[in-house]
């Protein structure tokens, strides 16, 4: 392509991309499509001739990228929403337009520069001490198969590993855990108490009697914020058990990790700097792009001794001491220059902004508890953890069993999922289904958590009416 028409499309991308952010207030909260209509628009073999640039990019604005939930929309509660920075989109346009390959020192060592600083500014965040390092890595996921790759590792690859998590944990976690090698059959899953942390005396049975059937417990998993509830595990008393036991302790703060550069948000999360791991996603409360997830692990050599090949098509890529190659700390070799939309947000906006952002979300959070414990017609079904608030329609007056509490509150979801400008998502609680916001969204006002409540008020009464 010649340049004018290079700028001409990227000024056609901008303005789209623009317009969209601009009007995602008014706009639905998701939207999205059946597969025999996408099929219709979409499929069939790949063209043997060219086509005007602009109308393949019309297309995909116009039938492509809509349909998908609008993470970024002001009143998306649902799931773990992610809203990046404008700054964030642009770096990702100009680390894919510089091709850059964050693999190795020698290929490229500005964006390897700038993962040991991010890294190095989430160590201190945690309360690492020196020595310690990561990586950044695409997601929760990933950082988790890393991490007990790492343990496995370091416990010497003992052959009949256990891992432990509790019933709150991510599904991730068990993932990871049979990619590593554990059999199906020796993942532990332990009860929670009934503020949905891991059970302490549950799990020390359960790592007893596998000691005496001669399993090896290779790590325990605790939360640093659960998907569910927002949940976080007793973390400084789990690292004395893990410390007592010689067990690897990961925590799964891909959610929840972030509150940490709030003082309140340290101090939920007291004890995380006691881990031997921790998974993180700046995608969450960071406000980044997709994908921007981060291991850390305390002493960074175990990375390396887990993960570094020699291979003779790389020989030339050593550079010398303290010029790490982040391929040789995790398991991909080809990797996205992640830190580089990381870096330019925090130097665009800085630290005191994006802490006054996370704040925010456990401000919002707390208030929406309040709104749900002071309604007549609205129930609190776990307290509420950072940015989590888990609530049902259950009315002061009336007697309803639960298949009929159920039974409205899926009717609302419904409601709301195809009729409103909002949208949230639903959990089951050691039985109990439960309306779910998960409030992080750095563009979200009270405003739009209250109005939000409200409507679910109203279209409780009325479902409970129909009934």
């Amino acid at each position: 392509m010649s340049p004018q028409v290079m700028r001409d499309l990227a000024a056609k991308v901008t303005e789209a991309l623009i317009e969209r952010i601009d009007g995602l207030d008014d706009s639905n909260a998701w939207d999205g499509e059946f597969r025999d209509v996408l099929e219709r628009a979409l499929g069939g073999s790949p063209p043997e001739d060219e086509r005007p640039a602009e109308d393949v990019l019309e297309q995909v604005v116009r039938n492509v990228l809509p349909n998908a939930a609008r993470l970024d929309h002001p009143r998306f509660f649902g799931f773990v929403p992610s809203s990046p920075t404008w700054p964030g989109v642009l770096a990702d346009f100009l680390a894919s337009g510089f091709n850059i390959n964050s693999c190795t020192w020698l290929v490229s060592s500005g964006t390897s520069q700038l993962e040991l600083v991010v890294v190095d500014w989430m160590r201190n965040w945690i309360g690492y001490p020196e020595g310690s390092g990561g990586l950044l890595t695409s997601g929760g996921s990933a950082a988790s198969v890393e991490a007990l790759v790492t343990a496995r590792e370091a416990a010497g690859h003992p052959e009949r590993p256990t891992v432990y998590m509790s019933d709150q944990s991510h599904s991730a976690l068990k993932r990871a855990a049979l990619i590593a090698g554990v059999r199906r059959d020796h993942i532990r899953i332990v009860a929670s108490d009934r503020d949905f942390r891991i059970d302490l005396d549950s799990l020390r049975e359960q790592v007893s009697a596998d000691r005496n059937e001669g399993l090896h417990p290779l790590a325990i998993c605790a939360n640093g914020g659960s998907a569910s509830t927002g949940s976080i595990d007793p973390l400084a008393p789990l690292a004395d058990y893990c410390a007592s036991e010689e067990t690897w302790l990961h925590v799964d703060a891909a959610y929840g990790g972030f509150a940490m550069v709030t003082s309140e948000g340290s101090e939920l999360l007291t004890g995380i700097e006691r881990a031997d791991s921790i998974g993180m996603d700046a995608h969450k409360w960071f406000f980044q792009p997709y994908e921007a997830g981060a291991l850390l692990v305390k002493n960074a050599e175990h990375l390396e001794n887990a993960f570094a090949i020699g291979h003779d098509v790389l020989q030339d890529t050593v550079w010398g001491a303290n010029h790490p190659n982040f391929a040789d700390r995790g398991l991909q070799l080809s990797r996205a220059a992640r830190a580089l939309k990381i870096w330019m947000s925090v130097q665009t906006f800085g630290m005191a902004k994006f802490r006054a952002a996370v704040q925010n979300g456990l401000d919002f959070a707390r208030r929406a508890g309040e709104y749900v414990s002071s309604s007549p017609v609205l129930e609190l079904v776990t307290p509420v953890s950072l940015g989590i608030v888990c609530f049902r329609v259950n009315p002061e007056q009336g007697d309803y069993d639960e298949t009929m509490l159920e039974d409205v509150n899926r009717k609302v979801l419904t409601r709301v999922f195809w009729d409103e400008l909002a949208f949230f998502s639903s959990t089951t609680l050691k039985g109990v289904f439960s309306l779910r916001l998960c409030i992080i969204n750095h563009t979200t006002a009270w405003e739009d958590v209250q109005r939000t409540l409200a409507r679910v008020e109203q279209l409780g009464e009325d479902a409970l009416n129909e009934m």
